[in-house]
């Protein structure tokens, strides 16, 4: 296995849990950090569902809490949950945000943080031979709620393979 560190937001939590693939998560990293605050984000929707059942059993072990929201951070507005994941890449070197949101990532870029999305864990998964195939997956995360700009769209299917350039 490779040692990635990964630290997690909601979003992708949700998604992946969505479209059945959360193993995807520990499959991919050797140390995954899900910030408490992205637990009580993705555990206050009333309406249960895959990947608030794998917070409350199958991830417990990578749950933590995260100090203080790191200055540089605060002044760029963004959730708690982005913040506290952003926090700890900052404070723990190695480690990968893993989140969507586009306000966030272009914190992370700003401020030097490695960064994936969610379409990321899935081209990594199939990279690393965990999935065939990508585009049905990328139409279950639509279905599911992610917004995909077309042209990302489009660059994540030629960068896997699955489509003409």
């Amino acid at each position: 296995m490779t040692e990635r560190r990964w630290v997690v937001n909601a979003s992708p939590v949700i998604l992946l849990g969505k479209v059945e693939h959360l193993g995807l998560l520990e499959a991919l990293c050797a140390r995954m950090v899900i910030p408490a605050a992205v637990v009580s984000e993705v555990c206050a929707d009333p309406h249960r569902d895959a990947g608030q059942d794998w917070l409350k059993n199958q991830a417990q072990a990578h749950i933590h809490d995260v100090g203080p929201i790191d200055p540089l951070i605060t002044t760029w507005d963004l959730g708690i949950g982005e913040s506290k994941v952003l926090t700890w890449a900052r404070e723990h070197s190695g480690y990968e945000a893993i989140l969507d949101d586009r306000a966030a990532r272009n914190c992370a870029m700003a401020l030097g943080i490695p960064v994936r999305g969610t379409l990321g864990v899935i081209l990594l998964a199939k990279r690393e031979g965990l999935l065939s195939h990508v585009q049905p997956v990328f139409a279950q995360l639509q279905e599911a709620g992610l917004r995909i700009a077309p042209t990302i769209l489009e660059t994540a299917l030629e960068l896997a393979g699955e489509r003409e350039s």
